[in-house]
C-alpha cells in the first residue's frame, strides 16, 4: 500500500495553504432510533414516522419483495422500540401501520429472518397478474398491476374482502424471486450477451449475471441449492472474472435513460435492496449516521456537486458532470495519458496553490487560462477536487459493511452485486460523476505499458480521495479501510461497462410502483381495499 501512504502525505502537503477544511458536527453516540429514522427517510418512507398519507409511500411498499419487506419491517420495529424506550412522543404500533395481527406478541420480525442460515420463511406469497387495459398517459413507465384476485371488467379490479384498516397498508404481493416476470413460475431467460460490450461466447472464465432476480432473494435462496462460492482477496487484476449479463425482456437500461422521477424511485428501492442484501449475511449496512458538512456556496473546491451543476447548467442545461472536472479530464488526455506515474506525482506546490485560487475566482466567469496548466498539475487538481468535496463521492459509512462482507470471503459476483446496488443508490450527481471518472481512468489504464498505472495503482491512489472520512482512525484501521475502498474502486473500473445498467428487477418494481401511484391518485376505493388486504395477507409484521 505504498501508493496509498504516499497519497496521504501528498494530500496533507497540497492542503497546506488551502481553504480551511470543513469539520463535521461533533460526533455523538449513535442513537439507533435516529439511525433507523434516517434510513426510513433515505428510502422514501418518512411517512411511516410522520403518519402522513402519501401515495408514493404506499406504492413503494406495495412493490417490495419478501426480503426487502423484511428489511423495512426490521428497521421500523427498531425505530418504534427505541422511541418507546426514550419516552418521546407517542409512537404508533407497527401493526397500526401495516395491519392488525393475531399472532402472539412475541412473534416479531426476528422470528423469521431472511438470512444465510437454515431458517427460511415458509409462507407462500400471492402472485401477480397483468392487466388487460393500458396505463394512464402520464405513467412514466409501462407496468404490471398488483392483483391477487380476478379482474373486474368495469373497474379493472375485483373488490377484495374487507380487512383491517391502517395508515400505510401496502404490503408487497410479489413472487419469492422478483425476476421481473408477471408469472411467479416463469424462469429467467437464457443468457445471451449485449453486442455493444459483451462477448458472444461464454468462455470457461466467464460467469453469468442475472439482472432479473432480486440479489437479496438470490443470496437468501443460495444455501437451498448450494453454498456460495468463496474467493480469496488478491490484488492481481487477472483474478477478476469476466461477467456476462443475461438478456432481459426489456433489454439493458442505462441509469441516464430513465427520468429523474423514476431514478429517484430506483435509488429508494436500491437502498432497501442493499440493506436486505447485507441482512442476508447478518451484516449491518450502516453503523453511523452520515457525516453532514456544509460546503461552500461558490467557487470550485469544497463546493457540493449539486451546487456546481446548478451553476454549470446556466451555461449548458444538459450538463451532468461538473464542467471544471471535464476540463481536468481534457488536460490530462491532451498530453498526460502516456506520462509515467501521472497520478503519483504531486506537482509544484506553489503552482497548485495559485491555480486553486485562480479557479475559485475566475472559472465561473470563463476567465481562467487553461493553456498554462500542464497535465501533471491537472491530475493533482483532479484529486484535490474530490478530496475537498463536503462529503466523499462514495458513501464511506458503508465501508465497514463491505469489510465484513469481504471477510466472509464471498465470490466476486456477490461483491459486485453489493457494489451494483450501492451505485444505483447514489444521488444522480454522484453517480453521473462517478461514471465519467471511471471512464476517464480506464483511458489512463489503457496506456499502462507507458504510464505504469494499473487498475490497482489507480484504485490505491484514488481510495483516500473518493472514500474519505473526517473521523479519526488508527493507522491499522485506516489501512483496512483503504484496502477495501481500493478493491471497490478496482471492481468499478473492471466492470465499468455493466455497472451502470439498472437491474431489471428494479425497473419492474418501478413500473408497478408507477401504476399503483396512478391508481391511488384516482382514489379508487377498490384499490385501497386491495392494498389493505395485501398488508394482512403478506404478513410483513406478524401473522
Amino acid at each position: 500500500m505504498e501508493d496509498f501512504w504516499r497519497e496521504i502525505e501528498s494530500a496533507k502537503e497540497s492542503s497546506m495553504g488551502a481553504l480551511e477544511e470543513p469539520t463535521p458536527a461533533e460526533a455523538k453516540p449513535v442513537d439507533e432510533g435516529e439511525l433507523e429514522a434516517e434510513w426510513l427517510e433515505d428510502v422514501g418512507l418518512s411517512a411511516l414516522i410522520s403518519g402522513d398519507e402519501e401515495e408514493d409511500g404506499k406504492a413503494l411498499l406495495s412493490t417490495l419483495t419478501r426480503t426487502q419487506a423484511a428489511a423495512v419491517k426490521k428497521r421500523y420495529n427498531t425505530y418504534t422500540q427505541t422511541m418507546r424506550k426514550k419516552n418521546k412522543h407517542p409512537v404508533r404500533d407497527v401493526r397500526d401501520i401495516f395491519g392488525v395481527s393475531e399472532s402472539p406478541p412475541g412473534d416479531t420480525c426476528d422470528s423469521h429472518p431472511s438470512q444465510l442460515d437454515d431458517t427460511h420463511e415458509e409462507k407462500e406469497l400471492p402472485g401477480i397478474i397483468k392487466t388487460g387495459g393500458s396505463l394512464p398517459d402520464d405513467a412514466s413507465l409501462n407496468s404490471t398491476t398488483l392483483s391477487d384476485g380476478s379482474l373486474d371488467e368495469e373497474e379493472g379490479f375485483a373488490v377484495p374482502r374487507s380487512g383491517s384498516v391502517s395508515i400505510l397498508e401496502t404490503i408487497p404481493d410479489t413472487p419469492v424471486h422478483s425476476n421481473g416476470s408477471a408469472d411467479p413460475g416463469q424462469s429467467v431467460q437464457n443468457a445471451v450477451s449485449d453486442d455493444d460490450y459483451l462477448e458472444k461466447n461464454i468462455s470457461s472464465e466467464t460467469e453469468e449475471l442475472s439482472y432479473e432476480v432480486s440479489y437479496s432473494e438470490m443470496v437468501t435462496e443460495a444455501p437451498k441449492r448450494n453454498k456460495l462460492k468463496k474467493s480469496d482477496f488478491k490484488k492481481e487484476d487477472y483474478v477478476l472474472p469476466k461477467f456476462i449479463v443475461q438478456k432481459t425482456r426489456f433489454g439493458l437500461t442505462e441509469a441516464g435513460d430513465l427520468s429523474a422521477e423514476d431514478m429517484k424511485k430506483i435509488r429508494h428501492l436500491s437502498l432497501i435492496e442493499l440493506t436486505a442484501f447485507f441482512d442476508a449475511f447478518r451484516i449491518q449496512l450502516k453503523r453511523n449516521k452520515t457525516e453532514k458538512v456544509k460546503g461552500r456556496d461558490s467557487g470550485i473546491f469544497g463546493v457540493p456537486l449539486t451546487v456546481l451543476l446548478d451553476s454549470d447548467r446556466k451555461k449548458d442545461p444538459g450538463v451532468k458532470v461538473p464542467l471544471v472536472l471535464q476540463k481536468f479530464f481534457e488536460k490530462v488526455e491532451e498530453s498526460g495519458l502516456e506520462s509515467e506515474g501521472i497520478f503519483r506525482l504531486s506537482g509544484c506546490t506553489a503552482k497548485v496553490k495559485q491555480y486553486r485560487e485562480e479557479l475559485d475566482a475566475k472559472f465561473n466567469a470563463d476567465k481562467f487560462k487553461w493553456d498554462k496548466m500542464c497535465h501533471r498539475e491537472a491530475a493533482v487538481m483532479l484529486k484535490a477536487f474530490f478530496r475537498e468535496l463536503p462529503t466523499s463521492l462514495f458513501p464511506v459509512e458503508y465501508i465497514p459493511a463491505f469489510i465484513s462482507l469481504m471477510e466472509r470471503g464471498p465470490h466476486i459476483k456477490v461483491q459486485f452485486q453489493a457494489l451494483h446496488l450501492m451505485v444505483m443508490a447514489l444521488p444522480d450527481a454522484n453517480r453521473d460523476t462517478a461514471q465519467a471518472l471511471m471512464t476517464f481512468f480506464n483511458k489512463v489504464i489503457a496506456n499502462e505499458s507507458k504510464n505504469r498505472m494499473s487498475i490497482w495503482n489507480i484504485s490505491t491512489i484514488m481510495a483516500p480521495n473518493l472514500f474519505f472520512s473526517r473521523s479519526k482512525h488508527s493507522d491499522c484501521e485506516e489501512l483496512v479501510l483503504a484496502n477495501t475502498a481500493a478493491h471497490i474502486i478496482r471492481l468499478m473500473l473492471k466492470y465499468q461497462e455493466i455497472l451502470w445498467k439498472v437491474p431489471a428487477f428494479l425497473i419492474t418494481q418501478v413500473r408497478r410502483m408507477n401504476e399503483a401511484t396512478m391508481l391511488l391518485k384516482k382514489q379508487l376505493p377498490s384499490v385501497k381495499k386491495l392494498l389493505r388486504r395485501k398488508t394482512i395477507e403478506r404478513g410483513v409484521i406478524t401473522n
